[in-house]
């Protein structure tokens, strides 16, 4: 007998009624049900429908919001008909899922395949959605491979539905007929998630994510508000990669638009791969046979060691709420349909481990409403996601902090920096009481200044890349460090006489700024959190005449390739957008450095001597 006949012949003497198929299932069995909008919603219904007929059922899934209300079946009947075990690592603050948290089976989705191959968990019945079989008699998963591959192969009993809807997604996502046990055809549409709800601070969040992503990055990114925005602030991208756990519409949009080409991922390269979609029919559309992209399981696209192997890998997740140390809460969010959480730490960790990789957690600074803070003293009755030592790049709307090698007093002033500025307060109040801030640090107007991202830019000099940008809190320690390695001579034209110490008293003002009537711009080069200062330029307003006075200092290697000139420019644009009237600089006479930038800008330039200094000012109302 020919194969083909062979395998076509059993998927005939399979096939069943659901009625049927359910009829096969035994009290006190484990039954695990396809995942997210995988879901085979035919199969769940009946299995809701005969629930009354059985008794201590375990069900196991991944944490999800249901199309058929399983839970609300097991509250019922006390348990004793079905009992649902999710997978699941996250906060568990919603309601819906704080009342069902006693199911949760703490897990990263990397280590659930393990979990199910081995029988440490038997998984007796497996309830899974394929495409009709090809040729060949294989059969796709489509959208939800993740771990219901594992459960199909692992589960004494396989009851496929075949549905005509679903994607024949490539990669490792088939089952063949002749490794399924029943057939239970029934066409229906696939569960479908629309889009999240917008969030005024996304946008702003995803401006400050895009500068952190470099061309020819792969990406992770999980379902989400700022995810969303951030899809369309990585739109001038070049060469991006996925591989993720989720495939969404916003990466369908990216490789439309050519913004994903999967060419540079340095493994699998030219192929999207995830594990699962979510997303619109037009989503799964995409997916139908499309030779670019790959599915495959979870101990795959989940694993560290797998996600470590691509090129300036980078992770895009979202936090729940952080605290000052630096541990995060995450969760699944009611309108998602699926848990975003379970494989986060898994890529935390893998990008982290990656050649340029970077791991990114995005956090709106408060609640929808803007009554709470996501940003706390320290995480209580609740469960820490991500481990502080983890945590590398945090974003809100009000900035981006590297956490990686900072000690809790960094962390802590670091997560007050971006915090919102009406928590801003109480969170360093909090701080000291809990010591992690020393008694030295005082709370000043600058604690509320509003970090001006417009202000930053990035330029090439000689081959190196140089952010310019406005000074931070963090910046303490590197703003030090760049005064320690300025020559004598520079130190003098800077301070005007001799300096060997620049102890924290002395440059204070440099990093607490409240970025209108004080300001410092700082060039800087080499990667985000650690990099090296090469240039400072500052200035804070005479309140008498509105008038600010401006210093500079700049590295030996940087002087004379104009880096002064930018740092002047970007001060007076800022001076002028803050209704400052104008600058001036008391210097040296033989300072003809500071002569020529002030040269540089297009206003009548006025000079005074006074004893053996000069003072040279212009009016921004004054062109020359």
């Amino acid at each position: 007998m020919a194969m083909a006949d062979y395998w076509a012949d059993s998927y005939v003497e399979k096939k069943r009624t659901v009625k049927e198929a359910m009829g096969l299932i035994r009290p006190g069995q484990r039954v695990f049900i396809g995942s997210s909008c995988g879901e085979p919603q035919h199969l769940v219904r009946a299995l809701s429908e005969t629930s009354s007929y059985f008794t201590d059922l375990e069900i196991v899934r991944l944490l999800a919001l249901e199309s058929t209300p399983l839970t609300l079946i097991a509250n019922k009947t006390k348990n004793q008909s079905l009992n649902i075990r999710s997978f699941y690592l996250g906060s568990a603050s919603p309601k819906s899922i704080e009342a069902q948290k006693r199911f949760i089976t703490p897990i990263n989705l990397s280590a659930v395949p393990r979990l199910f191959k081995s029988r440490s968990l038997p998984i007796h019945v497996a309830l899974i959605q394929v495409t009709p079989p090809d040729d060949f008699g294989w059969m796709s998963l489509g959208i939800s491979v993740d771990i219901t591959l594992s459960a199909a192969w692992s589960a004494d009993l396989v009851i496929a539905q075949v549905n005509p809807r679903m994607p024949r997604v490539l990669g490792q996502s088939f089952i063949h007929v002749n490794d399924v046990d029943v057939i239970v055809e029934h066409e229906e549409p696939l569960i479908t998630v629309g889009d999240p709800p917008k969030l005024e601070s996304a946008n702003t969040i995803a401006k400050l994510i895009a500068r952190l992503v470099d061309d020819g990055s792969t990406i992770q990114i999980s379902p989400g508000a700022t995810t969303r925005a951030t899809l369309v602030a990585l739109s001038d991208k070049n060469d991006l990669g996925i591989h993720s756990e989720y495939l969404t519409k916003g990466i369908m949009r990216l490789v439309s638009m050519g913004v994903v080409t999967n060419r540079k991922k340095g493994f699998n390269d030219g192929k999207l791969v995830a594990s699962a979609a979510i997303g619109s029919e037009n989503l799964y559309e995409f997916l139908d046979d499309n030779p670019s992209i790959e599915f495959h399981p979870s101990d795959y696209v989940n694993d560290p060691g797998i996600i470590r192997r691509h090129n300036k890998m980078t992770s895009l997740n979202v936090a729940l709420a952080m605290d000052l140390t630096g541990q995060v809460a995450a969760d699944a969010l009611p309108y998602n349909h699926f848990s975003g959480i379970t494989g986060m730490l898994d890529f935390i960790r893998g990008s982290a481990r990656a050649e340029k990789g970077k791991s990114v957690l995005m956090l709106p600074s408060t609640n929808v409403d803007g009554t709470k803070s996501r940003i706390v003293p320290i995480l209580k009755n609740t469960s820490v996601v991500v481990p502080r030592g983890d945590v590398h790049y945090v974003v809100t709307e009000y900035g981006a902090f590297n956490m990686f090698g900072k000690t809790l007093q960094e962390r802590a002033m670091g997560m007050i920096s971006i915090a919102h500025p009406d928590f801003r307060d109480e969170l360093f109040f909090e701080a000291q009481k809990m010591g992690l801030l020393g008694p030295e640090r005082t709370l000043k107007e600058s604690i509320h200044g509003v970090y001006p991202l417009k202000l930053e830019e990035t330029i090439e000099i000689d081959g190196e890349q140089v952010v310019i940008r406005p000074a931070k809190p963090v910046d303490e320690r590197r703003i030090q460090e760049h005064f320690y390695t300025l020559n004598k001579d520079d130190i003098i034209s800077r301070f005007f006489h001799e300096k060997t110490t620049f102890v924290r008293d002395d440059v204070e003002g440099m990093f607490q700024t409240d970025y209108i009537k004080n300001l410092t711009i700082l060039a800087v080069v080499g990667e985000f959190g650690f990099g090296k200062v090469v240039g400072v330029g500052e200035y804070l307003i005479n309140p008498a005449n509105n008038m600010a006075e401006v210093a500079f200092s700049v590295s030996k290697e940087f002087q004379g390739k104009k880096l002064g000139k930018i740092l002047i420019k970007k001060l007076a644009q800022a001076a002028q957008e803050n209704a400052i009237s104008g600058l001036f600089a008391v210097t040296s006479p033989t300072n003809r450095g500071m002569i020529g930038l002030f040269k540089t800008l297009p206003y009548k330039i006025k000079t005074v001597f006074e004893e053996d200094m000069i003072v040279l000012s212009l009016k921004f109302d004054e062109l020359a």
